[in-house]
């Protein structure tokens, strides 16, 4: 019972230490409102001027703020 602790915590130990990296998501951002949605969002597929795609990171870096249906 000991032994299989030892090994199952260091599975554990082992799974979080080397999990593999987080993808960045992809967001619709509106460069005039500064709103950031969700691809699948209904207000970024009506959105078709001053919106761009790119990296969640980058649209709240540039001041982006949560669309109020999606979340952001």
């Amino acid at each position: 019972m000991k032994k299989f602790l030892s090994v199952f915590l260091l599975l554990i130990f082992t799974a979080f230490t080397f999990s593999s990296p987080v993808f960045a998501e992809d967001v619709i951002f509106n460069t005039e409102s500064k709103k950031v949605h969700k691809v699948t969002c209904p207000s970024a597929k009506k959105c078709t001027k001053n919106c761009v795609k790119i990296e969640r990171k980058d649209a709240y870096s540039h001041g982006g703020k949560p669309c109020k249906l999606c979340g952001g």
